[in-house]
């Protein structure tokens, strides 16, 4: 709050959050808007995520820079889905190096900018097998995400393994009603948004608890 003489306060925020990342962390496909919900005035939330995008093509279309000229205070980073095999050389990543040489360059750069950066692996597809478990590719891509975090030394939500494990809890009837759209299971919904940005506060509360003092 900033007062001057003979003039109204007017409020100013105390903390800038960006989010970068692909579709399932848009505002209205993925988890972006809910989770900007969850902060109080005192926090702005600017999503920079882009439908189709991977670690790759969102750097090399000179996304990460256009999110990172705010000089944010924290920077969540989260990429897989559109990294994996079949989406083109244009998005296609390995998991065992030129995925993590991406994720490296977005720490780095986030760090350069002032920002505290925190990974967060891919939210699970809703893509059950016959044993009524989710079928998952994307371990690969989580497991490299947060080998990052830990060799580079920041924050790290493995919202994979608690996408996956929430979804096998309460199984596939339950989950479809998490479809964005008509037989959907990567992108979500209104519901399945606040479901998830349930696990990612929870992650939040544990291991940044700075951040987690500007909640509602």
């Amino acid at each position: 709050m900033v007062c001057g003489l003979m003039m109204a306060c007017t409020h100013t925020q105390a903390l800038n959050i960006v989010l970068v990342g692909d579709s399932t962390v848009t505002d209205y496909e993925g988890w972006g808007k809910a989770f900007a919900g969850r902060f109080n005035s005192d926090v702005k939330v600017e999503n920079f995520s882009m439908e189709g995008r991977s670690s790759k093509s969102f750097y090399n279309e000179g996304r990460l820079d256009k999110a990172l000229v705010g000089k944010p205070d924290y920077v969540l980073i989260q990429f897989g889905h559109n990294d994996q095999p079949g989406k083109g050389a244009d998005r296609e990543t390995d998991p065992a190096s030129s995925f993590r040489d991406f994720l490296r360059i977005y720490v780095n750069k986030a760090k350069k900018a002032g920002a505290r950066p925190i990974l967060v692996s891919s939210l699970t597809r809703r893509k059950f097998d016959n044993n009524g478990l989710i079928q998952t590719s994307l371990t690969p891509w989580a497991e490299a995400t947060m080998a990052v975090a830990k060799e580079t030394q920041v924050s790290f939500i493995d919202l994979h393994s608690r996408s996956v494990k929430y979804h096998n809890k309460i199984g596939y009837d339950a989950s479809m009603k998490f479809n964005a759209y008509r037989n959907d299971t990567t992108h979500i919904n209104q519901r399945g948004a606040e479901v998830i940005t349930d696990l990612i506060i929870k992650a939040l509360e544990k291991n940044e608890k700075e951040l987690a003092g500007y909640l509602r």
